[in-house]
């Protein structure tokens, strides 16, 4: 059973103690560097980017990228790490799609890991993130094969048990994008309460905005 909401403020001091968490971060952002090829042209944003895992491993190889977060907790250890690395080409947003703010803006890439699944509507958030990238900018997304509601120990937050990559592509379809593409971008290795271990996947699904 889930419930509305996850205190992502009160888990955000601890976020990066998990070297599962971190490595998993680490594994996305090298299957959006082999699929999308993210480059010293682009203004990118990291929806969902929590602490940075993500962001700040793409933050070297474009011209700027905003992590956007709806928690202030999460955005404010960002914010550390950006200032003890001098880093000049990434800042934050606070930004809650769920509570009806908007997007705004207009990004050559857009990547988001292990976020959809707390989105309550999915194809509307696709349609939101289409809306504010350029002609041909790339969405790129990671989240979790279908799981059974197994992965989480904890599903408050949690509104989808895991996509299914053909349903997922039609969704980028429907919403505005060519060139949709999926692959594997790492597998995690979990114990279940019953002490067998249960092999979770996470995909990466990206495509081209087809405005012009």
């Amino acid at each position: 059973m889930t419930t509305d909401n996850k205190d992502f403020n009160a888990a955000a001091a601890t976020w990066d103690e998990k070297p599962e968490r971190v490595k998993l971060a680490g594994e996305v952002a090298e299957a959006i560097i082999r699929q999308v090829a993210p480059n010293r042209t682009m203004k990118a944003a990291d929806f969902g980017c929590g602490t940075g895992l993500v962001s700040l491993k793409l933050q070297p190889l474009v011209a700027f990228i905003t992590g956007i977060d709806s928690s202030s907790g999460m955005l404010d250890i960002l914010k550390a790490k950006i200032a003890e690395g001098k880093l000049p080409n990434i800042d934050t947003r606070l930004l809650d799609v769920e509570k009806g703010e908007t997007l705004t803006g207009e990004y050559d890439l857009i990547t988001s890991s292990m976020t959809l699944h707390h989105m309550r509507e999915p194809e509307a958030l696709l349609r939101q993130l289409n809306a504010v990238l350029a002609p041909g900018g790339i969405l790129a997304i990671a989240d979790l094969d279908p799981d059974d509601g197994l992965f989480h120990e904890d599903n408050t937050g949690v509104h989808h048990r895991g996509f299914d990559r053909s349903a997922l592509r039609a969704m980028f379809a429907e919403a505005g994008f060519s060139d949709i593409r999926d692959s594997t971008a790492t597998e995690i290795i979990k114990s279940a309460p019953d002490g067998t271990k249960k092999v979770f996947s996470v995909f990466l699904v990206s495509g081209r905005n087809v405005r012009s």
